[in-house]
């Protein structure tokens, strides 16, 4: 079931307090207005925090929080949310990660008492294994982006950047399996505001979604796979992508790079790529972005999660 705009100002009610307001920044200065939304400064490092706590809360307070606990299938952030949630609630966390999930994601969820297990190389088996272990041991099984009360968490971030920036004409935002993205543009409609959806070339669930008329499972093969790596989009993001105020774009891994390597540089900004996916869509790349505002045009991008090395940032 697709959320609605209700459900997101339910979600806002029931983690106020829980999580960080977003801080929004200018990113330029001069005609052509743009901004940051610096969502990498939430609570575990992305914005997954926000559906999580939702989650968890919604069960807890429906008395629908098994002891067992809460287990949920994972590139890494929504793990790490899930974990950090439940640890808040009083009960255990099982995160299964694919086996070539970063070092830096595993240890985080160590570190938030997580019981981690690396499960295959891709996540559609590690989603396996979730499943099996949650109809065995009676944990709550949680998604990382495909439930109600997980984009209308994310949706949250929408309506707080809204209130910031009240004549917002575009938002762009990275996609991976579209919890982030169905939160954000059923806000973004709600208040009259574009969503650009931009995703890796060779991470393309929505875009395919849209081209098929129906999820379609697709490769996954990007260095922003391991938070955009979903091999299909959920049935609520492409209902929600339908709408005429969204715009789905691709981007190359060269762009990722450079975009993350300009926030660094430019801002001081350390992101994953999955993050700078979105601003590499207003990079140039051979015959022009992928997006491309209108003069005086405001936009802003949501720079989503920050959990990454980056030393190699310093090279």
């Amino acid at each position: 079931m697709t959320p609605t705009f209700a459900d997101i100002e339910a979600a806002a009610a029931r983690i106020d307090g829980s999580v960080r307001p977003v801080a929004v920044a200018p990113a330029t200065t001069g005609a052509d207005p743009r901004w940051f939304a610096l969502e990498y400064l939430q609570f575990t490092g992305s914005f997954k925090a926000r559906g999580a706590q939702n989650f968890v809360r919604a069960h807890a307070a429906e008395g629908t929080l098994p002891e067992a606990g809460v287990t949920i299938a994972s590139g890494g952030n929504a793990g790490l949310a899930c974990a950090w949630a439940a640890r808040a609630a009083g009960v255990p966390a099982t995160v299964f990660l694919p086996d070539t999930a970063p070092p830096v994601k595993i240890r985080r969820l160590r570190d938030y008492g997580a019981d981690v297990r690396l499960i295959g190389p891709e996540y559609k088996q590690a989603l396996a294994a979730c499943r099996e272990f949650a109809a065995a041991s009676g944990a709550l099984s949680a998604h990382a982006y495909d439930h109600p009360l997980i984009s209308a968490g994310a949706g949250t971030l929408m309506r707080e950047i809204h209130a910031r920036i009240p004549d917002l004409d575009t938002v762009l935002v990275a996609v991976g399996g579209g919890g982030l993205f169905t939160g954000t543009a059923l806000a973004a409609q709600h208040f009259g505001v574009r969503t650009v959806a931009v995703e890796p070339v060779h991470c393309r669930s929505l875009n395919a979604a849209i081209e098929a008329g129906r999820p379609v499972e697709v490769t996954v093969e990007s260095i922003a796979a391991d938070s955009l790596g979903a091999p299909n989009v959920s049935q609520m993001a492409l209902d929600v992508a339908r709408h005429e105020s969204v715009r789905s774009v691709l981007v190359d891994d060269d762009a990722i790079r450079r975009a993350r390597r300009q926030l660094w540089d430019e801002h001081r900004i350390a992101v994953e790529n999955g993050a700078a996916t979105a601003l590499a869509a207003l990079l140039d790349t051979g015959a022009g972005a992928a997006y491309r505002p209108d003069e005086g045009e405001r936009v802003c991008v949501i720079l989503c999660g920050a959990n990454t090395d980056p030393t190699d940032l310093a090279t």
